[in-house]
C-alpha cells in the first residue's frame, strides 16, 4: 500500500511540476464554452443543468468534482487545472496497473514504459491540466478494465457508472464487459452488474429531458454530433484521422512497427478484452460527434501505450531501449512541434501560445478601450464578456460574428467608436492546402477554408490596425476606426 501511495504521489507531483508555467492559464474554448460554465452553475446555484450556456448531452460527473473541489479551495483558474491535474495523475496510476496487469508475462517493466509513453504524449500532457471530459474518462477506463480483468465485478460495475456519468459515449464500455460475461463466460449474475452504467445514464437523460425538453440538451447539440456525423465521408474522414494519430503521429509509427512485430505477445483473455474495449470506443467516437477531435481517443491511449511497451519486449535488448526512446523523443518534440496540417490546438502546447495571445489582446482592449464594443468570433467574445474565465476583470460589451471575414464584420450593426478584433484559430490550412484544388477539396467538409479579413479588407470600411501580436504562425489583430 504504501508502494501504491507513493506511486501515486510521484505522478501527481510529476505532472503538477510539468505544468507549473500553466496552473493560471485562462480557459480555452470547449472549457469557457461548456465545462467549466456548467460547472459554475452548480457551484453556485446547485443547477445540475447549466443555464448559463447552452446544456447538452453531457452528464454532470466532472462539474460535481469541480464544485466539490471550489468549495474547498474556492473558484479559480488555479484550482481548477490542479484538480485536473490530480484526475489526470490517478490516471496514469490505473494506466500504469493495467500495463502491469496486460504485460505480467513479459521481460523489460513494460509497465514503467507505458506509463512514461502516457506521460510524453503530447495529447495527454495538454490535455491533463485542461477542464474536458476525456481525460477523466480515460482514467476511469483503464480503472475499470483492470478491475474487470481481475474479476472484481461488482466495483468495476461501480467504476462503469461512474465513468458514464463523466462520458455518456463510455457506455461502450460497460456494454462490453457485460456482453462478454454474457456470451464469452456464460456467467448470467454478473453480466447484470453491468445493467447498472446504462440505467445511471437514462435516469440523466430523462432529467435533462424534463429541464430542456431535449434528450440532448438542444437540438443544435443533436443535429451537430449525431445527424451531421452520421454520414459516410465523415465517417471515412473520422477513420482515416483516428487510424493516423493512433499509429503514425507523434512517433506512434514506432510503436506501430513494434505491434506487428510482436503480436504474438499481445494474445489472452486479457488482451481480447482489453482490445474490445478499445475498439467499442474507438467505433463510437467514429461514428458520433461533429469535430473529430483527437481528445476523444484518450481512453483508449492506456490500452495503446501497454501494447507498444510489451510488444517491443519481444526485441532485444539493445533493440527495445531504442525504439522505446525514440517514440519517447518524438513524443516530446510533438509538445513544442506543430504538425504541417489543420490540428486542434489542445493536442500540444500551441493551445498555451493561442491562449496567451488571446490573454494579451484582452489585456490591451482592457486598458485601451474601455466601454467600447468589440466585433469578434467566439471564443475570444465569450472570454471577454466574463471575468470568471481570467482574461479580464471587467466584461467587455461585444458583438460576436459567425466568422472573421470581412462580410461577416459588414452585416454587423457597428459603431464608430466599435472595435474589431481578428485572430488565427488553429482551423484555417496552411497555403499548400488552400492553393492545390486536390487538397482544397478534400479539407472543404471538414474546416473553413475561408481566411480572415486582412487589413486591406477591414481599411476598405475604415478600421485601422492598432496592435498586433504573434507567436509561432497564431497571431492577433486589434482594428479600430
Amino acid at each position: 500500500m504504501r508502494a501504491r501511495i507513493f506511486l501515486l504521489t510521484g505522478l501527481a507531483a510529476i505532472l503538477v511540476a510539468l505544468h507549473a508555467p500553466y496552473i493560471r492559464l485562462p480557459f480555452h474554448w470547449d472549457e469557457l464554452g461548456q465545462f467549466v460554465p456548467a460547472a459554475l452553475d452548480l457551484y453556485r446555484d446547485g443547477a445540475w443543468v447549466t443555464h448559463s450556456t447552452d446544456p447538452n448531452v453531457h452528464p454532470p460527473g466532472l462539474m460535481a468534482v469541480l464544485a466539490m473541489a471550489w468549495r474547498v479551495a474556492g473558484f479559480s483558474v488555479a484550482a481548477s487545472r490542479l484538480t485536473m491535474l490530480l484526475i489526470a495523475a490517478a490516471g496514469a496510476y490505473a494506466a500504469f496497473l493495467l500495463a502491469i496487469r496486460l504485460g505480467r508475462t513479459s521481460a523489460g517493466a513494460p509497465g514503467f514504459t507505458a506509463v512514461a509513453f502516457l506521460l510524453a504524449a503530447p495529447m495527454f500532457y495538454t490535455q491533463s491540466m485542461m477542464v474536458l471530459l476525456d481525460m477523466p474518462a480515460m482514467g476511469l477506463t483503464a480503472f475499470a478494465l483492470l478491475l474487470f480483468l481481475e474479476e472484481r465485478y461488482a466495483a468495476c460495475a461501480a467504476a462503469t457508472v461512474a465513468l458514464v456519468l463523466v462520458k455518456e459515449t463510455a457506455l461502450t464500455t460497460p456494454m462490453v464487459f457485460g456482453a462478454w460475461l454474457l456470451f464469452r463466460d456464460r456467467r448470467m449474475q454478473p453480466a447484470l452488474y453491468f445493467f447498472a452504467p446504462a440505467v445511471a445514464l437514462g435516469l440523466w437523460l430523462v432529467y435533462l429531458r424534463q429541464a430542456t425538453g431535449s434528450w440532448f440538451g438542444n437540438a443544435e447539440f443533436a443535429q451537430y454530433n449525431v445527424t451531421d456525423s452520421f454520414t459516410p465521408l465523415h465517417i471515412l474522414y473520422a477513420l482515416l484521422r483516428r487510424a493516423y494519430t493512433l499509429l503514425i503521429a507523434d512517433g506512434h509509427w514506432i510503436g506501430a512497427i513494434a505491434l506487428w512485430q510482436g503480436r504474438r505477445a499481445l494474445r489472452g483473455r486479457d488482451w481480447s478484452v482489453a482490445w474490445a474495449v478499445a475498439a467499442a470506443q474507438l467505433a463510437a467516437v467514429t461514428l458520433l460527434g461533429g469535430a473529430v477531435l483527437d481528445r476523444y481517443l484518450l481512453p483508449v491511449l492506456p490500452i495503446l501505450y501497454a501494447a507498444f511497451a510489451v510488444a517491443a519486449c519481444t526485441y532485444t535488448v539493445r533493440w527495445r531501449m531504442s525504439s522505446n526512446l525514440a517514440v519517447l523523443g518524438l513524443m516530446v518534440t510533438g509538445w513544442f512541434v506543430n504538425p504541417p496540417y489543420p490540428f486542434p490546438l489542445e493536442n500540444n502546447l500551441a493551445v498555451v501560445d493561442f491562449v496567451d495571445l488571446q490573454h494579451e489582446a484582452s489585456q490591451y482592449l482592457e486598458s485601451n478601450f474601455t466601454g467600447r464594443r468589440v466585433a469578434s468570433v467566439w471564443p475570444l467574445t465569450a472570454a471577454i464578456r466574463n471575468p470568471d474565465f481570467g482574461y479580464v476583470q471587467v466584461r467587455i460589451p461585444t458583438l460576436r460574428t459567425p466568422g472573421l471575414r470581412l462580410a461577416d464584420f459588414q452585416a454587423l450593426p457597428l459603431r464608430e467608436e466599435d472595435v474589431i478584433v481578428t485572430y488565427s484559430r488553429g482551423q484555417t490550412p496552411p497555403r499548400y492546402i488552400l492553393e492545390n484544388p486536390t487538397l482544397r477539396g478534400w479539407f472543404a467538409p471538414f474546416v473553413d477554408l475561408q481566411p480572415e479579413a486582412s487589413s486591406a479588407e477591414l481599411q476598405s470600411i475604415g478600421y485601422r490596425s492598432q496592435a498586433r501580436w504573434e507567436r509561432k504562425g497564431q497571431w492577433v489583430e486589434i482594428y479600430s476606426r
